[in-house]
């Protein structure tokens, strides 16, 4: 999530402990074993942690010490403050698919006055692009297809002068879908020529999915009386998808976009129920979409669906329930232009930053683990009740693969404990809450509590986080890592926990127990500046790696770890946001066992590469080979300037910034790396 999304509201208002208590009991333990506040700092910068996992069941190749790690063949770079893009020696960078570009005849070139019409949008890129997924042509390094997120809009930038109102205060139709259309998910082919990545224009498979198209609804919330509108009366079907941040993919060939900040496009005007407070409604919305309701133009309500207040005798009436139809993992065919986009209910609704595939095994369940983006708000993990077929992996009908192992399974959240173990909770009927009734009792059937999944969490005593975002499988070695971006609202400290405020974030890591109902976890790094004291500090970072709010994390087919980051902290004032590369596996103590991110580790974490002024850098993905890394720079300040990405915009040029994708290439055409 862009901090130019976020909001400092909390929406959590349970009791259950959250994860700085936890951290805190779990230090605090340790530290009466090792010895005072010392030994317990010092054990959570990676002094010591041998066999920290616990469970020997966990034990795998890479703890013992007989893998043959990657090693990172760069040199850590410093951090700039450019309206450019900085790479490691011996690398390049390029433009590629900035918003506006054209994916067919229909639209007209991008304008740098901001004329482009909504027709000319709707067939273009989107805006603010995070993020993406790489999608082979017949297994080929050098073209395929490119999956983008585009998570909200800019409307100084969209509109020739900002966004406009009229004397009653009504937005302008064509403004309106204009930002409806910039909204949502691109499908690019692209192809590298002599090293040069392009835009393969009106390529029959370039389309967009906008917060306007219409979406089939499946799982336990298809038909259910929570959907009904009047667009759709057997609550079946929906118009859109928005605020599309975090994504994923399938084994089966298929990309997951997700629904985070949703709900600040609607507006509701009365009382609101508790679910509805709970997943963060108000009584005003982002952009005002609802105001061009009644246009002469409108078709089925397409404005006014943005207005959830009841006004009608019951949901066939009035759009009550369209915001229901949003928060869910969205699957998309990116090569199949015949079918729509479907949302996945079963994993549940809340503010989805992302949806990774877990560790994948013949006769067992399909896994995804999907982060709400807010803060203390909790970590799902989805368990599907079909098992895994191998056959699967290249089927017939993609879109029914899903439907086979995603529209039936079991969610669960995420319990962390102080001793460093935690527990799956599932979020079923027959789960027992913590004040002794069941899921069944409180929220009637599986739609009831999945359409309030945070309320559900809440419940059963989930640990709340600081702003779950990303989450990446390892391909070694199977760990599971996470990002938590940040939380400046926590209150609760001691001796053992000094990072009250924690602006910086951190990375946790997991091994998941044999039957899947529980994990060992640890804090694999934690975001800082260099010059924070040692207490703050954790990781020992120096001034070549400093980083804070991990947000966009992935591994690449190797094994190395990519962290990418939204600075919201003092960091920012020594580096705009980066993309640094560490392997895990490989991080290990003398005795080949796997170990944290410490002071005496710190040239296994390298800064890679910095994005120009103001900008994110966000959504990572590869080519197949490995030749080509692309990265999202988003909400640039003032870029860029030339298809050449590392080109300095020049002192006194004014542009109408336009996010895009970057594509970073070896000089010598090589793995990105090594």
């Amino acid at each position: 999530m862009s901090k130019f999304t976020s909001s400092d509201v909390v929406h959590n208002k349970s009791e259950n402990t959250p994860f700085s208590s936890v951290l805190e009991t779990n230090l605090s333990r340790r530290s009466v074993v090792r010895g005072g506040i010392v030994s317990a700092v010092a054990m959570l910068s990676g002094v010591g942690l041998t066999g920290c996992f616990g469970d020997s069941d966990n034990s795998d190749s890479a703890d013992s010490g007989t893998m043959d790690h990657i090693a990172l063949a760069f040199e850590s770079i410093s951090g700039s403050k450019t309206d450019a893009c900085v790479v490691a020696a011996g690398y390049t960078a390029s433009v590629l698919a900035p918003w506006g570009t054209p994916l067919n005849s229909t639209a007209e070139a991008w304008k740098n006055d901001g004329t482009n019409t909504a027709t000319d949008q709707l067939n273009s890129m989107g805006m603010h692009h995070d993020g993406m997924r790489f999608f082979p042509i017949n297994g080929s390094s050098d073209d395929g297809l490119l999956v983008v997120n585009h998570e909200y809009i800019d409307q100084s930038a969209l509109h020739p002068n900002g966004a406009t109102t009229d004397e009653s205060g009504n937005r302008p139709v064509e403004e309106v879908r204009k930002e409806i259309y910039a909204h949502g998910v691109a499908v690019v082919r692209i192809r590298r020529t002599n090293g040069t990545w392009q835009v393969i224009d009106s390529d029959p498979l370039n389309r967009r999915f906008t917060s306007d198209s219409v979406m089939d609804i499946s799982g336990p919330m298809a038909g259910s009386s929570h959907l009904i509108t009047p667009f759709s009366l057997d609550g079946t079907r929906t118009r859109g998808t928005n605020n599309n941040c975090g994504n994923g993919y399938t084994p089966w060939g298929t990309y997951l976009t997700c629904e985070e900040n949703w709900p600040n496009i609607f507006v509701h005007d009365g009382t609101m129920t508790a679910e509805q407070e709970r997943i963060g409604f108000s009584n005003k919305s982002r952009y005002g979409w609802e105001t061009a309701a009644g246009d002469l133009s409108e078709s089925e309500g397409e404005f006014a669906r943005f207005n959830i207040t009841p006004t009608g005798v019951d949901a066939t009436q009035d759009y009550r329930n369209e915001g229901s139809t949003f928060g869910y993992i969205v699957e998309i065919d990116p090569f199949d232009t015949s079918r729509r986009a479907v949302k996945r209910t079963a994993l549940g609704r809340f503010r989805h930053e992302g949806c990774w595939p877990g560790k994948l095994e013949e006769g067992q369940p399909v896994v995804f683990y999907s982060g709400d983006d807010s803060r203390f708000e909790y970590i799902y993990k989805f368990v599907s009740r079909e098992l895994w077929n191998p056959a699967d992996a290249n089927p017939t009908d993609r879109l029914a693969t899903g439907a086979k192992y995603m529209d039936d399974g079991t969610l669960y959240v995420a319990r962390f404990d102080a001793d460093g173990t935690g527990v799956w909770l599932p979020l079923t009927v027959n789960t027992v809450a913590q004040d002794g009734q069941t899921l069944g009792d409180k929220f009637g059937d599986l739609a009831g509590i999945i359409l309030n999944t945070r309320g559900a969490a809440d419940a059963v005593g989930a640990t709340p986080m600081d702003r779950p975002e990303w989450c990446a499988l390892n391909p070694v070695d199977d760990k599971v890592y996470f990002t938590l971006t940040n939380n400046t609202k926590r209150e609760e400290a001691n001796a053992a926990n000094p990072r009250v405020d924690n602006p910086y974030g951190h990375i946790i890591r997991w091994d998941e127990k044999d039957d899947m109902t529980g994990f060992n976890w640890e804090i694999f790094v934690y975001g800082s500046n260099d010059s924070a004291p040692a207490d703050v500090n954790r990781s020992g970072l120096t001034a070549m790696n400093e980083f804070a709010s991990p947000d966009g994390m992935g591994f690449d087919s190797r094994g190395i770890m990519w962290i990418q980051t939204d600075n919201g902290s003092d960091v920012a004032d020594d580096t705009n946001d980066q993309v640094l590369a560490v392997v895990p596996s490989a991080v290990v103590d003398t005795e080949g066992n796997q170990t944290v991110i410490t002071a005496d580790n710190q040239d296994m974490l390298k800064r890679f590469f910095v994005g120009p002024n103001g900008c994110e850098v966000t959504g990572i993905t590869f080519s197949p080979d490995n030749t080509a890394m692309f990265v999202n720079i988003q909400h640039p300040g003032n870029w860029p300037v030339s298809d050449d990405a590392t080109e300095a915009t020049p002192e006194g040029t004014i542009l109408r910034p336009r996010a895009s994708t970057v594509v970073i290439q070896k000089a010598d055409g090589g793995p990105i790396a090594v």
